[in-house]
């Protein structure tokens, strides 16, 4: 990024997931600490990173994803969490973490990035529909076991 009080950076370590825990939460709110540092351990090993906005040393967005390949997308970046600090939305930095990923994944060989969005986000629909260019062309099913 080009300004000295914003970044982006992968987060690696236990210190900097500690840091992201309270914004992620605002996301999945079901998610206790614990559960959390566990379901990241185990997902990091199936090739999840997580990535961070930093405004002045301060994570304020935050992106879960990972490199996926299937018949319908090729090979592309799936995007599992998206967040950013309640403080901090409709200021613009969700939208610059995203293009962020969305030159990584291109430079990288990304045919395309998805994500899904809970049925009832309208705000965020709209976000990736008319902000982002992003195209709503499936549904997302499943079922409790």
């Amino acid at each position: 990024m080009n300004s000295a009080a914003e970044t982006i950076q992968e987060l690696t370590d236990k210190e900097q997931w500690l840091e992201a825990f309270p914004i992620m939460n605002q996301l999945r709110t079901e998610l206790t600490q614990k559960t959390y540092l566990e379901l990241l351990e185990e997902m990091r090993k199936d090739g999840y990173s997580l990535y961070a906005l930093y405004k002045d040393n301060r994570i304020v967005s935050l992106a879960g994803l990972s490199w996926r390949v299937n018949f319908y997308n090729k090979r592309h970046v799936f995007i599992y969490d998206l967040v950013t600090d309640t403080a901090y939305r409709s200021s613009g930095f969700g939208e610059k973490l995203l293009s962020y990923i969305h030159n990584w994944a291109k430079e990288n060989g990304a045919e395309y990035v998805a994500l899904e969005s809970g049925i009832q986000r309208d705000k965020a629909h709209r976000f990736y529909e008319e902000k982002l260019d992003y195209d709503k062309w499936c549904y997302s099913f499943r079922k409790t076991l």
